[in-house]
């Protein structure tokens, strides 16, 4: 077949793909959609404000600062998609309001793991922060030796109709946890493991990783400890 043919072919294949029978109700769902995500992103603009403004406290009156970096993320409508249908609901604005609590994820990363509780403890005081659960994974592992604290919060956002509870779901890790988390994601999910026959053995080397992470997470706190107050240069 011709090369001009066969661009014109594939045209003609993407431009069907998009000819659905009510493209306005498409477009008016995507105007939704992307509304949603944009209340999202603001919670996230507002929990990384206050997690900011705890770090830049720390370090004028203790000359250090205990968070390293902040990261965030907005599922992707695959993720979302995939999520609810897990859960056996349909992909609806109310269900992934209501449904979903980690459509917007704060990561925040720490030097030492007794700053993890004093972050998390710090933003739970605060009064327009509405806690709705805490798993701490760093005292209770995960089998594969997964190690994070994670918080389900509320906050409200203010809009220009009023305001408007949006629920983020935040992790807070030390550098180590965050390294071994990052790798181990991409390693068994972005490869595929479950069919690779070395499976077994994978799953055991990033066992004894995380083993050696948390013991290195730990001495670096008894450290910490020894030295006592110490300020940051």
């Amino acid at each position: 077949m011709p090369k001009d043919t066969i661009k014109n072919s594939i045209r003609e294949d993407a431009s069907e793909e998009f000819d659905i029978l009510f493209p306005e109700r498409f477009i008016k769902n995507t105007d939704y959609y992307n509304s949603l995500m944009m209340m999202y992103r603001c919670a996230i603009r507002e929990v990384s404000t206050k997690l900011e403004v705890l770090d830049d406290e720390f370090s004028v009156k203790y000359k250090r600062n205990p968070i390293s970096s902040i990261k965030s993320r907005i599922k992707t409508p695959l993720s979302i998609y995939n999520k609810l249908q897990r859960l056996g609901y349909e992909f609806t604005e109310q269900n992934i309001r209501e449904q979903l609590n980690d459509v917007a994820g704060i990561r925040v990363i720490c030097s030492f793991i007794d700053d993890i509780y004093a972050v998390a403890h710090l933003l739970a005081e605060q009064d327009d922060i509405t806690i709705i659960r805490i798993k701490d994974y760093i005292q209770n592992p995960k089998p594969n030796g997964y190690r994070s604290y994670h918080m389900i919060i509320e906050i409200p956002v203010f809009f220009a109709e009023g305001k408007t509870p949006i629920r983020a779901e935040i992790q807070i890790r030390t550098i180590g946890m965050d390294f071994w988390a990052s790798l181990e994601h991409q390693l068994r999910y972005k490869k595929d493991l479950g069919s690779n026959e070395q499976y077994a053995l994978i799953t055991q080397k990033l066992t004894e990783c995380a083993r050696t992470i948390t013991a290195t997470d730990n001495q670096m706190q008894d450290i910490k400890n020894l030295i006592g107050e110490y300020c940051e240069f």
